[in-house]
């Protein structure tokens, strides 16, 4: 799939070429990092060149995060602490939901179905799409959720939105990933898992990154849930 590259302020936003867009990828990146984190992955993730894909990288806000001794960075919400208590930043969250709302309000404005939308993101940024997707008012297309945990986790069975119950989630998580124990992703697996949710579960011999097994199945669970189909003849 070729796409065309637009910097933002607030966003980095690569379109398809092939003409207007008819499916969207919201991409939030980890902690300290910025939108352009995740730019050099959508070429790796080889979709069909008839793809009309639309993927935003929205940049964090910079605040001071308590964990890193108070030092201002791009984060999506505050983290106290490195144990699941800790990262729920109940403020933070809501003021960053309202944020990637608007995101997918943009996309809905610009003819793209809410099924057609998928939040996606990595450690912060992962819990962030998470929090978002479970809680956004219309049907989505998925949720992928890499190296991360699931926040204000006991709010759960209250918060979730009937029509997201059923949104496919995707969970990423490096068996020797030591920011992100496996255990707090494997603790947000099971309580997904048991309120009924979809949950398809990965794990990769590595840290807290990516690995090339992890990007292979991103892009067939991206071809799956959006309906990519091959150029024909090809």
């Amino acid at each position: 799939m070729r796409t065309t590259t637009t910097e933002r302020e607030d966003a980095v936003v690569m379109s398809p070429a092939a003409g207007p867009a008819d499916a969207a990828v919201i991409w939030m990146h980890g902690l300290g990092a910025d939108g352009f984190d995740f730019v050099p992955l959508v070429p790796e993730l080889n979709l069909p060149g008839n793809a009309r894909v639309r993927f935003v990288f929205p940049h964090a806000d910079v605040r001071p995060v308590t964990v890193n001794a108070g030092y201002a960075m791009r984060a999506w919400y505050d983290i106290r602490d490195l144990t699941p208590e800790g990262r729920d930043d109940e403020a933070g969250l809501q003021t960053t939901r309202e944020r990637i709302e608007s995101y997918i309000a943009v996309e809905r404005a610009q003819g793209i179905e809410a099924r057609r939308i998928v939040l996606a993101g990595f450690s912060q940024g992962g819990a962030t799409a998470l929090h978002v997707g479970l809680r956004h008012a219309e049907r989505l297309a998925g949720i992928i959720a890499l190296s991360c945990y699931l926040p204000l986790r006991d709010r759960l069975a209250a918060e979730a939105v009937g029509a997201n119950r059923a949104t496919p989630i995707l969970m990423c998580h490096g068996r020797e990933d030591v920011v992100v124990l496996p255990a707090f992703g494997e603790l947000s697996r099971d309580a997904l898992l048991a309120a009924g949710l979809p949950v398809e579960w990965r794990a990769y011999s590595m840290g807290h990154n990516l690995c090339r097994p992890e990007i292979f199945d991103i892009a067939a669970w991206l071809k799956y849930h959006l309906a990519l189909d091959p150029p024909t003849g090809q």
